[in-house]
Formats: C-alpha cells, sequence, structure tokens
C-alpha cells in the first residue's frame, strides 16, 4: 500500500452541471424531458400516491367496512383467528387423565403457535378423560369432554350468555284504565236519566 494507491472507500460524484449546451449532456431540457408536470419547478412537492389527478389506487380499491371492535371478530381489520382442533385429534394423541394446553397441543403438532387463540371443536368422538383448557369451545365440544369425565377450563373465562328482552302482553286488568271506566259510568247515568224522564 503506498500513497498514490489510497482512495475513498465511496468514489465522490462530481457535480452535475446542466444546462450548458448540448455538448455537454445535460444541456436543452436538462435532463427533465418536454414538458409535464415533472419538468416544471415544484414538482417534487407532490404526496405520496399522487397520481395526476386520477383516482389513486388506496381509493380503487375495496375497503373493509363495518364494526372494527374485538367484540365484532372475525369483522375488520383487527380480526383475530382460532386455530380449530377436534376432539377426534384428542383422543388419538392424548391418553386418558392427561391435561390438554395450548403448550400440549403445540407438543403434539395439533396447532402452530401458542401465541394465537386456541378453539376445541365437536368432530370426532371423545371416550377418554381429559382437562382440556383453550380459548373457546363449541358447545358439543364441551358437552363430550364434561360427558366423557373430563372438565373444561375457559382461557378467557367463560362466555356470558346475553339476556334478551322478549314483549310480554299486559294482563287484561291492566287493561282497563280509570278514564275508560269514568267514560262507562257517565253513560251509565246517562242512560238512567233518559229513562226516568
Amino acid at each position: 500500500m503506498n500513497l498514490h494507491t489510497l482512495h475513498p472507500a465511496q468514489e465522490r460524484t462530481e457535480r452535475k452541471r446542466v444546462g450548458r449546451g448540448l455538448g455537454s449532456g445535460k444541456g436543452r431540457y436538462s435532463g427533465r424531458g418536454i414538458k409535464g408536470q415533472k419538468s416544471r419547478a415544484g414538482s417534487h412537492k407532490m404526496k405520496a400516491g399522487f397520481e395526476g389527478g386520477q383516482m389513486p389506487l388506496d381509493m380503487r380499491m375495496p375497503k373493509q367496512r363495518g364494526n372494527t371492535s374485538a367484540d365484532a371478530m372475525p369483522i375488520g381489520p383487527f380480526r383475530t383467528y382460532s386455530q380449530p382442533v377436534n376432539l377426534g385429534d384428542l383422543e388419538q394423541r392424548f391418553e386418558s387423565g392427561s391435561e390438554v394446553t395450548p403448550e400440549a397441543l403445540k407438543a403434539a403438532g395439533l396447532i402452530g403457535s401458542v401465541r394465537k387463540d386456541v378453539k376445541i371443536l365437536g368432530s370426532g368422538t371423545l371416550k377418554k378423560r381429559l382437562s382440556v383448557s383453550a380459548h373457546s369451545f363449541s358447545k358439543s365440544a364441551s358437552a363430550q369432554i364434561v360427558a366423557a369425565g373430563g372438565s373444561v377450563t375457559w382461557l378467557r373465562g367463560e362466555p356470558v350468555e346475553k339476556k334478551t328482552t322478549k314483549h310480554r302482553a299486559k294482563p287484561e286488568a291492566a287493561l282497563e284504565t280509570p278514564v275508560v271506566e269514568a267514560v262507562e259510568a257517565g253513560l251509565d247515568e246517562g242512560a238512567e236519566a233518559a229513562e226516568e224522564h
């Protein structure tokens, strides 16, 4: 290595001189082309996604509309996905008396990740006594697990059934209002007075 062989790691680029004649290589239009918005001054101030007045791509694409809250899953961009596991798979992979957790399901190769929710479905038959812990269960799955002598544990708490209010017909006694009774009494008095005259 000698002094005359040293050079910077990244070569410096010379300053571009434009508009200095055709022989310079950057004369006439100075590399901007002919006409158009990008040949004008200030063309770099266009916003990202601007397409010259044409409808932008993000506005042309369909949107996912509707409620995006956690209660509306799986609707919306924040939707979650539950990994399904059937009772038939539990019957084949686990021994009677085993404790089934997301970690055990991952070790058995029934789910791909323990970070995602697990839902136990009722497809297949279960005859072994298992203690199953999952984020959600179908009604048929939980019924079969309990019927086989096992237990069901909700990792996020058992869902509460929403109360529905039904319209109840009023009793006949409540339909008779004091106003109606007063009107009927007045009609009766008027009829009696007419009979006396």
